[in-house]
């Protein structure tokens, strides 16, 4: 909150006081007021405007921090990229596991079909995101979209919370797993079967930094190369977009 702002004819009055007192001295010492530096006012009143002067400024609640204004998102429909693009891949055994960031800044690069997608997937659990959110009292969740492959002969069986994501120099482990195919619960794979599974983790999870996951013992850091071409789209979608709104 901004502290009250000492009006600007109560400082006129300050100074004019000031200066009263500084005449009468001077005359009490026979001199002329003008002997009196006329600089010495005027620091005597910039001091005055100074302390006088609000501690902060107000903000509009409508106005994003700056923080926040850096990183304005980009508009959705313009992405070109696949879900495999972003995607980081682990393999344990006769499983493989894949793991799509769902946060907007993320998947606005994909190809608009994508986009709807993996935007519907969160919304679809909202509600379940927010019950989550308020009962951990987090600030907010990052949310990950996993996929289970069973990849070789016979039948293989998969461990949901051995998923950790190494970032910012933490572990990051699920609060919550949310089952999005019906068998997911089994936790059984045959060959070519694919289990999906909503992830959510605390949202201090920084998807614009290095990443590793990890399943098990087996652990993937190709987020890094998949970084490098999210950043690379959003700057073509920010030049689509203006070339749109150019007529």
């Amino acid at each position: 909150m901004a502290s009250p702002v000492t009006p600007a004819p109560a400082i006129a009055a300050i100074v004019g006081q000031l200066q009263a007192t500084i005449i009468r001295r001077t005359h009490a010492r026979h001199t002329s007021p003008l002997s009196t530096p006329l600089s010495v006012l005027s620091v005597l009143a910039v001091s005055i405007a100074l302390s006088c002067a609000p501690t902060s400024v107000a903000r509009d609640p409508n106005t994003p921090p700056p923080a926040a204004a850096a990183q304005t998102q980009i508009p959705a429909g313009f992405g070109t990229l696949r879900q495999e693009d972003i995607a980081v891949q682990v393999q344990q055994f006769g499983l493989r596991v894949r793991a799509i960031a769902l946060d907007e800044s993320v998947i606005r690069v994909l190809s608009p079909d994508s986009y709807r997608t993996m935007h519907d997937v969160v919304e679809s659990q909202r509600e379940r995101i927010d019950a989550v959110r308020r009962r951990t009292a987090l600030p907010s969740i990052s949310a990950w979209y996993l996929s289970f492959f069973g990849v070789e002969v016979g039948e293989a069986r998969f461990s949901p919370m051995e998923v950790v994501i190494s970032n910012v120099g933490r572990d990051f482990r699920p609060i919550e797993v949310i089952g999005l195919s019906p068998g997911f619960g089994s936790q059984r794979l045959r060959q070519r079967e694919v289990q999906h599974a909503l992830y959510l983790f605390d949202g201090q999870l920084d998807v614009n930094q290095p990443l590793t996951i990890s399943y098990e013992t087996a652990r993937s850091s190709d987020w890094a190369s998949a970084l490098d071409r999210i950043e690379r789209e959003r700057s073509l979608v920010r030049s689509r977009a203006r070339g749109q709104d150019q007529p």
